[in-house]
């Protein structure tokens, strides 16, 4: 099957969606698909270990959802975009976040080939978005299946775009994660110092909840003197300026480290800590810690209570709460039974969520959408199902089958159905 992938944000800057892009498309290809990338930016990441992207040029920063997306639109964008698809003359096309001004949304009106998309963002409410369904509506029609990296991310496609999406979520490397070595320097408990906790994310955007650690730190020191915070990722910290010079101490900004520094960081530490306050639709950065074996304390958004089975797997602690996330680190280094028996039963679950697992989902999606059946609603397998090729099942949501949907390689022909779930 030949496959083309669109990431709507520009690969010159690190984050989840592209992450996720480029492991689809190396995952893709482990399976024996031809895969191809199309994504803004001017230079090839570092660290991409997957098909090499093609590149449409330089990216626009807009404010979104708390944080700041790197955008391509306009002509030449667009032009790209088409160049690329009649190129590939690719079986299925997946676009990452079609509602964006991006090239995910081009591609979506451009291609003559099945358009799979994936959702990655859950908001409360978004005015913007409300406000632009009319303007989506044309586009998101043209979907043959609609996927949400979570039922947070779902429910964001309902209620802000009607319609309906399968949840399949985002994946992981788990082996790399679960093989990382830990780094004597960034060790506590198990060395034999003080413990240590560490923080990823991107330390200047508010919603990450760094404020609500650094809050904590008072209380933490207190009960663990010589505990240790360690801060990776970008920005340059400038909220943690105002903590007293004894609590400043405690922390060491890394900035941003490497993929393997950061599997070996979550593989030393006594506790990931995930403060995050709002705007998290999956929480991929505690499978990953789970899966390199940290015990977590997460903040209990929707989302971070789903990767962690309501606290089974981790601790959880009220959002925005400082003391709260202070005696959920306390709980976690106090209660050493009850951390291990979680952690273990975390290295477990997080298989769930291997790029194995979760590439085998997206194939057995672009299965169903090549039988032709157009419009379909994918319903998700209950867990003790048979594999996922045979797992998926499909049924007609608009009653009419599209008479030039793609089949088969070299195939052609715009196809004429609606989105998976159909606007409403």
């Amino acid at each position: 099957m030949r496959i083309g992938v669109v990431c709507p944000y520009s690969v010159d800057v690190p984050g989840g969606v592209q992450l996720h892009v480029r492991d689809q498309a190396r995952e893709l290809r482990a399976l024996g698909h031809d895969v191809a990338v199309l994504a803004p930016g001017e230079e090839r990441p570092a660290g991409w270990d997957g098909p090499a992207p093609e590149l449409v040029g330089r990216a626009v920063a807009v404010p979104f959802n708390g944080s700041v997306a790197r955008l391509s639109f306009g002509p030449v964008a667009n032009a790209r975009t088409r160049r690329w698809l009649g190129a590939g003359r690719f079986d299925v096309v997946h676009v990452h976040e079609p509602a964006s001004p991006s090239l995910g949304l081009l591609a979506l009106l451009a291609a003559d080939a099945p358009v799979v998309a994936t959702f990655h963002s859950a908001l409360d409410r978004s005015r913007a978005m409300l406000a632009a369904q009319p303007l989506l509506r044309p586009g998101l029609e043209r979907l043959s299946a609609r996927i949400a990296v979570s039922e947070d991310a779902r429910r964001t496609v309902v209620e802000h775009l009607g319609g309906d999406a399968v949840v399949v979520p985002n994946g992981v490397r788990v082996a790399d994660y679960a093989g990382a070595a830990p780094r004597p320097r960034w060790q506590g408990l198990r060395a034999g110092r003080p413990p240590v906790l560490c923080f990823l994310g991107r330390v200047d955007e508010p919603r990450k909840g760094l404020a609500v650690l650094a809050g904590a730190l008072p209380r933490l020191r207190a009960q663990h003197p010589g505990l240790r915070v360690l801060v990776a990722g970008t920005g340059d910290g400038a909220g943690l300026r105002d903590l007293p010079r004894r609590d400043a101490a405690a922390v060491e900004v890394l900035g941003a480290v490497s993929e393997q520094d950061k599997r070996a960081l979550l593989a030393s530490v006594d506790v990931y800590v995930a403060p995050q306050t709002g705007g998290e639709s999956f929480g991929v950065v505690l499978v990953e810690a789970m899966a390199a074996g940290a015990p977590v304390v997460a903040s209990a958004l929707p989302a971070f209570r789903r990767v962690l089975d309501d606290g089974r797997l981790g601790a959880l602690f009220p959002v925005g709460d400082a003391a709260g996330l202070a005696d959920a680190v306390q709980a976690v280094l106090a209660d050493t039974p009850g951390t291990e028996r979680r952690r273990r039963a975390a290295t477990t679950a997080v298989r769930r969520y291997d790029w194995s697992v979760v590439g085998r989902e997206l194939v057995a999606v672009y299965e169903t959408v090549l039988q032709g059946v157009g419009a379909v609603a994918l319903v998700a397998p209950a867990p003790d199902d048979p594999p996922p090729s045979s797992r998926w099942r499909a049924r007609l949501v608009r009653g009419t089958r599209p008479t030039s949907a793609r089949r088969g390689p070299g195939a052609s022909g715009r196809r004429r159905s609606g989105g998976a779930g159909g606007s409403r």
